[in-house]
């Protein structure tokens, strides 16, 4: 991180993904989040249906078929997934971008996004309730967003994005993995637990078990931190490279289930809210 402080980061990743649906912002942490930022920005930041916070760095999610961008931020990108520590692991309920395989609009709520364009196609067993199913927020025929974030910092993987900047690291690089699932009530869809972490390493790095391929080819840019907290006019200081398959994969809805029962170390048992779509030119990096 290059423009802000740790402190600043620290603040900002709390809202990459660890607010439940229908859950509110922090005051305090935005209040404290912005201290570290020009002044001349705060009016901006703090006003959420004011002006275009043109002072931050590039923003997330974006429309990841578009190439354009305005904002002007450079930062070194992020080394690739393979060569950083697994920190963390969580979910969206609908997708937080969009792209060629999930343009449908849901709505424009902290529970809305994108959804699979496969969504209308599903057959009646594919969208019929999990008997059983304790994962909250996301049920047969929905959408969900995987972020698999990853650090340059030497930690362990945990609960909360806290695990991803340990007191610790000076100086945290990030990226996020990223995959779009429709998520369905059959055994021959793919199985969560084959992209979990269950302990394993890999070159002495912390790694999923494997992540999703036949997707297409990531889209890689430079963006912020997600999550509901944020809009276009209350902006994530955060810096984090961005690497997001263009297509939707079927999810079997008991795998995911099963990996909240799991006992997995970030303790996630439920899916999170969404960050409305950034389509201003001036908060979006230009993807080469």
């Amino acid at each position: 991180m290059t423009t802000f402080s740790k402190t600043a980061l620290i603040l900002s990743i709390a809202a990459l993904g660890l607010t439940a649906c229908k859950a509110q912002a922090p005051v305090d942490a935005q209040k404290a989040e912005i201290s570290d930022v020009n002044p001349d920005a705060q009016i901006e930041m703090m006003t959420a249906d004011g002006p275009l916070c043109t002072t931050m760095g590039p923003q997330t999610p974006r429309d990841i078929s578009s190439v354009a961008g305005l904002n002007t931020t450079m930062f070194d990108m992020a080394p690739a997934s393979t060569e950083m520590n697994l920190c963390n692991i969580h979910t969206h309920t609908n997708a937080e971008h969009k792209g060629p395989g999930f343009e449908v609009f849901v709505n424009d709520s902290d529970n809305g996004g994108h959804a699979c364009n496969d969504t209308a196609d599903l057959t009646a067993a594919e969208k019929a309730p999990y008997e059983g199913n304790d994962f909250g927020y996301v049920k047969s025929g929905e959408t969900i967003e995987v972020h698999w974030v990853h650090t340059s910092c030497d930690t362990t993987p945990g609960e909360g994005l806290g695990a991803c900047v340990p007191e610790t690291c000076e100086s945290p690089t990030l990226r996020v993995e990223t995959q779009v699932f429709l998520v369905v009530n059959d055994r021959n869809a793919a199985d969560f637990m084959d992209y979990a972490y269950q302990g394993n390493t890999v070159n002495a790095k912390h790694q999923p078990k494997t992540l999703p391929v036949g997707t297409g080819t990531p889209v890689v840019f430079r963006g912020s931190t997600t999550g509901p907290n944020y809009n276009q006019s209350v902006c994530s200081p955060a810096q984090v490279t961005w690497s997001v398959r263009p297509q939707c994969q079927k999810l079997d809805i008991a795998s995911l289930d099963a990996w909240g029962k799991s006992g997995n170390v970030f303790k996630e048992k439920k899916s999170h809210g969404v960050r409305q779509l950034v389509t201003a030119p001036e908060l979006l990096s230009q993807i080469k």
